[in-house]
């Protein structure tokens, strides 16, 4: 049960910019409430204002599991369709830590 970080990235449908992002910014307060959660981050696109990405860090797989059943985070899934023109793409990784210690890791980074 080793610390895992997820990055989730999502196009909105062209013209609901505005609603998938208020979508996504409703979960980082019940997100950071959930056993688990070390980091929860929301990213706008710079070069893409229709691109949303989630960097996240959690303190194992199974809290990210119960973070997916959550009720918050199944009540923007059903909306999914409606709000972004892709599936979206989750991606779960293990550390590979390298080079300076404060540079080569998030968790490292973070003070963690």
């Amino acid at each position: 049960m080793s610390e895992i970080v997820v990055v989730g990235s999502f196009t909105a449908q062209e013209g609901k910019e505005a609603q998938a992002t208020e979508a996504f910014e409703a979960l980082m307060a019940p997100t950071h409430q959930e056993d688990g959660c070390i980091m929860y981050a929301l990213h706008r696109g710079a070069d893409d204002p229709r691109r949303l990405a989630f960097v996240e860090r959690w303190a194992s797989r199974e809290a990210l599991d119960a973070h997916l059943a959550s009720a918050h985070i199944q009540d923007v899934l059903s909306r999914a369709p409606d709000l972004f023109s892709d599936g979206g793409d989750i991606v779960v990784y293990e550390a590979v830590p390298g080079g300076q210690t404060t540079k080569g890791s998030i968790a490292a980074h973070a003070g963690g």
